[in-house]
């Protein structure tokens, strides 16, 4: 079964236990869409759950794959994005193909384990300070247009969303889902919750992406 654009989740609801999903590499944001695989057992229940309620989960980088509690769980960073499940295709075997759409930012406040996946009680996080300069903003769309123009020239099949005519933090966020490489560094842009320094934290880390694939220093692999 397929199921697509269903009525937008109420987070309230999915905040009081919310799903976790950690993975190594990624960090969604609000407004980001991310395509999952579901296959693990564990996974595949939490789906499940999330499809018959809520339709909510979290998606948690990993913060030290080496750390581990009394459970064998991996530590995860406090703050993570919240996505919803937009569309899910049932697979053969129990598994999924899903699409999410990053709804918030939140901070977790993990739940005593209860097998068979993790969850925690979230918080909302707000964007904080006052409007951005219009010419910060400017430089960010202008940096980020330069490497998914440098991007498609390497890789024609690879689709680099940059927004145009979105507010300063929801650019910052959404050039910072589709274009930073680094999750560490995706990561620390969704930790910061003032704009203004956001929005240049994201043009700066962009511009030396940048500078590193001119120089043959990078890949996108």
């Amino acid at each position: 079964m397929t199921s697509s654009a269903p009525p937008p989740a109420d987070l309230g609801a999915a905040l009081k236990r919310l799903p976790l999903f950690p993975l190594p590499q990624a960090v969604l944001f609000p407004g980001g869409l991310l395509p999952l695989h579901v296959f693990e057992p564990r996974y595949r229940a939490l789906v499940r759950d999330a499809l018959a309620t809520h339709r909510c989960l979290s998606v948690v980088l990993v913060a030290n794959p080496a750390k581990v509690d009394a459970n064998g769980q991996p530590a995860i960073c406090e703050v993570a994005g919240v996505g919803e499940i937009i569309e899910h295709v049932d697979l053969p075997g129990g598994r999924y193909n899903i699409l999410l759409r990053g709804r918030a930012r939140v901070r977790l406040m993990e739940q005593p384990f209860v097998p068979p996946y993790r969850t925690a009680e979230a918080t909302l996080l707000e964007d904080t300070g006052g409007p951005v300069d219009a010419v910060a903003q400017s430089a960010l769309l202008a940096t980020a247009n330069a490497f998914a123009a440098m991007v498609r020239d390497r890789e024609q099949a690879i689709e680099m969303r940059v927004p145009t005519d979105a507010s300063a933090g929801v650019s910052a966020d959404l050039c910072a889902h589709y274009l930073l490489l680094d999750p560490r560094e995706r990561q620390t842009v969704l930790e910061t919750f003032d704009v203004t320094t956001r929005v240049q934290l994201v043009t700066d880390a962009l511009s030396l992406q940048r500078l590193s694939f001119a120089q043959g220093s990078r890949s996108l692999n």
